[in-house]
């Protein structure tokens, strides 16, 4: 049963797994713990001892090693050139067929896709019977889809019995594990650890499955008892919170109070400073209209006398220039005056002298005819 529904899984589907492909999953991801953690209790047999549990295991294995073959097919499509010498023609050539199915179930399931698509679009602006009778057809093209995914299966299970008849090419197929799809790889992953709990189980015997069953029992009971535990713990954490709260408010709410009451004051103190200082300044402001009227006044005052003190300093200047100009006149006219008053002396004193000059000439001229006549005397 297993085997069968593993093989339909794999066998229908696509045999390239791309992008688009890979958006469906094959199945859950399975858990990150492995099963060791999951088992409360160890069995005491290590080996299956019974006939039908190997059967069982034997199947599943088969089925396991049968879907890591299955998966490989997409690689093998897609290299067939050069893995035809190895796998043998008769493989490459059913895989090829297989993969011309593949293809064409997927280009059927996109064109149906799309018609839907194009139908849901449709819905509100066309009429109700031709809507029904488009997804009528739809559906029924679906139906014809079922042919072509039987074809698949039986491909898929010729492809398979080709290679397990071929040791060789199965070999060479499992070297490229890597080339796996992560989808198919977690699907094989699921499947090896339900092979895991599959092999527990049967070695699990009824006594030790009710002792198991037991502590899981004790287990669960312990887990409700911790529960109740945890929840009135939370519940205790959650009233201790609410009451914290309730403080860090009150504490809160009155510290604000404080401040608002500490700024009212301030804010009343900076008031009545400010009233006390605008009522100065007022004053402050009448004696300055005051000063400055005045200042105006003696700014007019003040020019004033400093007009008339231009006008007696350019007097005075004139009065100076003009004084200036009549000492240099008369120190010139009294310059002159002596000139001429020397001058008057020089000239009275050349006559004086003048005339002494010829009264000496003369005087002299009498003299000599008199001493002339003394000396014919004596001679």
């Amino acid at each position: 049963m297993a085997q069968k529904m593993a093989i339909d899984i794999v066998g229908v589907a696509p045999l390239y797994q791309g992008p688009d492909i890979n958006r469906m999953r094959l199945t859950a991801v399975p858990s990150q713990k492995p099963a060791s953690l999951l088992k409360p209790l160890v069995p005491s047999k290590s080996k299956l001892t019974t006939i039908e549990t190997k059967r069982i295991m034997s199947v599943l294995d088969e089925t396991i090693h049968k879907v890591e073959l299955v998966t490989l097919l997409s690689y093998v499509g897609a290299n067939y050139e050069t893995l035809e010498r190895m796998l043998g023609g008769d493989i490459i050539k059913a895989v090829r067929e297989h993969e011309d199915l593949c293809q064409s179930l997927l280009d059927s399931v996109i064109y149906l896709q799309d018609k839907e698509r194009r139908l849901q679009e449709e819905e509100e602006c066309e009429e109700e019977g031709w809507f029904r009778d488009r997804l009528l057809s739809i559906e029924l093209q679906k139906s014809h889809l079922l042919p072509l995914m039987h074809q698949i299966k039986e491909s898929t299970k010729n492809i398979l019995r080709l290679l397990l008849n071929n040791p060789q090419a199965v070999s060479l197929a499992q070297t490229h594990t890597l080339s796996r799809s992560i989808e198919a790889q977690n699907f094989i992953d699921c499947l090896t650890e339900l092979r895991g709990f599959l092999f527990e189980k049967l070695l699990t015997s009824p006594v030790e499955a009710r002792d198991k069953s037991q502590f899981i029992q004790d287990i669960d009971r312990r887990n409700k008892r911790n529960q109740e535990i945890i929840n009135t713990l939370e519940d205790e954490l959650a009233a201790i919170m609410q009451n914290r709260e309730a403080e860090k408010k009150y504490k809160v709410e009155t510290e604000i109070e404080n401040w608002i009451q500490k700024y009212d004051m301030e804010m009343g103190e900076k008031q009545e400073e400010y009233e006390e200082l605008d009522v100065i300044h007022k004053e402050e402001k009448v004696q300055l209209e005051e000063l400055k009227q005045k200042h105006n006044v003696l700014m007019e005052e003040f020019s004033q006398i400093r007009a008339e003190q231009e006008v007696n300093a350019k007097k005075r200047v004139e009065a100076e220039q003009e004084m200036l100009r009549m000492v240099r006149a008369a120190t010139l006219i009294q310059a002159l005056w002596k000139g001429y008053l020397v001058r008057s002396m020089l000239k009275s004193r050349k006559k004086k002298r003048s005339k002494s000059k010829g009264r000496v000439k003369k005087g002299k001229g009498k003299g000599k005819g008199k001493g002339k006549e003394k000396g014919k005397g004596k001679k």
